[in-house]
């Protein structure tokens, strides 16, 4: 029973560092009007939007170098180091006294930040065979948008108390959560990891270029780095740009539009990955494109919902749109590894996440740092609404080109 059970209880142990993962990044981004009284640079538009691309330039370069360390070593240290030290930034951001500290801690956060995603999902892929692995990877991606949710309260507890004592608070539940995984988390490597362990750090490198070599000679892996990377510029510009769009559109108060925009998202997404985990799951049993059919159902609900979000002037239409979208997006989200792991063997799917990851989330700081300007300009919602036509281009790519042949590449 402990050995069907344990399964379970990683997806759970990692559900939470997901959470607070995706928490202390989003936290920022809703407490800008509390932060700019004491920081001035923060008035700006433009300066807010650097601050948050920084983050995501920097993750973006990480992920890569994260995933080949986590298809080399141990993921369990990688996870517990990565939570330590992106809490241990978010305690000292409350700290923070000038725009110049607050930039550098957060281009820290994306060091840190970038271990965790390659290492955990392709810990849950190992620990979850194609029968259990979308709805495994599902339930963990919900603690990812749950994660958001609650960093939208960030200007609700900045409010009530400080925005200072709202890092210190999530910095240190972080730090001591990292204590709790050393004693809890157990590696399991999907492939021999005692030859790696007797090699030289030469020769290390050496079949960490290969993995790479391997990856970049795929067609199809290809097709999906753009997969990924297509949707990453309407996924992070709803992140980071939603709170100041809903803002602006239904003229709401930032401590307002905050959680409505981050909770109505969150939501969304957290049903979506469920239901994409679930059908994804059985619809692959019976077709070998099922994973990639239900990605692309996900994707095609969120090219209205940016319509509706880019043009919507009613509470309604700028709702609808931002649940559409959550759910759409989460149905797509949930099933990335997946679909990876139908064209990679274990031995390089962190490595391969963590290009894609530098793929999707350098489109997500070009966007970022683009719809900063935007919104000083008064364009943000119509240029929220033109960002579809990439994922119609993405989606059309995806059912031409990918043709798995198995649902689990082991060699």
């Amino acid at each position: 029973m402990k050995g069907k059970f344990y399964p379970w209880l990683v997806v759970l142990l990692l559900w939470f560092v997901a959470l607070l993962n995706y928490l202390d990044r989003q936290m920022l981004s809703t407490m800008k009007p509390t932060m700019m009284h004491d920081i001035h640079e923060l008035i700006s538009a433009e300066n807010f939007g650097r601050l948050m691309a920084v983050f995501l330039w920097i993750y973006a370069f990480m992920s890569p170098v994260s995933g080949i360390i986590a298809d080399r070593l141990n993921r369990k240290w990688l996870i517990v180091g990565s939570l330590f030290v992106w809490s241990a930034v978010t305690l000292l951001m409350g700290y923070a006294q000038t725009y110049d500290q607050i930039y550098w801690l957060r281009a820290l956060m994306g060091i840190s930040e970038a271990f965790y995603i390659p290492a955990g999902l392709s810990l849950i892929a190992d620990y979850h065979d194609g029968k259990t692995r979308s709805i495994a990877i599902g339930i963990h991606t919900t603690g990812i948008y749950l994660g958001q949710a609650f960093g939208g309260f960030g200007a609700t507890i900045a409010d009530r108390f400080s925005w200072q004592s709202t890092f210190h608070f999530f910095g240190v539940v972080g730090v001591v959560y990292s204590l709790i995984l050393i004693l809890l988390l157990r590696e399991k490597k999907g492939y021999d990891v005692k030859a790696v362990s007797q090699k030289s750090i030469l020769k290390e490198f050496s079949v960490s270029l290969k993995g790479i070599g391997v990856l970049l000679g795929n067609i199809s892996f290809w097709v999906l780095l753009f997969y990924f990377s297509a949707p990453s510029l309407p996924g992070w510009a709803t992140k980071n740009w939603l709170p100041t769009l809903l803002s602006d559109t239904l003229h709401l108060d930032m401590a307002q539009a905050g959680p409505m925009a981050t909770i109505t998202m969150a939501m969304a997404s957290f049903v979506g990955v469920l239901v994409g985990g679930v059908v994804s799951d059985r619809w692959v049993q019976k077709r070998l494109k099922g994973r990639i059919y239900t990605g692309v159902i996900g994707l095609a609900l969120t090219i209205p919902a940016l319509v509706m979000l880019g043009y919507g002037h009613t509470f309604t239409m700028v709702l609808g749109g931002a649940l559409c979208f959550g759910f759409g997006f989460g149905m797509f989200d949930v099933n990335n590894m997946p679909i990876l792991c139908q064209f990679v063997s274990p031995r390089y799917r962190a490595t391969g996440y963590g290009l894609m990851n530098l793929a999707g989330i350098s489109f997500g700081a070009v966007i970022t740092n683009f719809l900063g300007k935007s919104a000083d300009a008064g364009h943000l919602g119509s240029d929220f609404a033109v960002l579809g036509v990439v994922v119609v281009v993405a989606i059309v790519l995806q059912l031409i080109v990918l043709k798995p042949k198995v649902v689990n590449m082991t060699e």
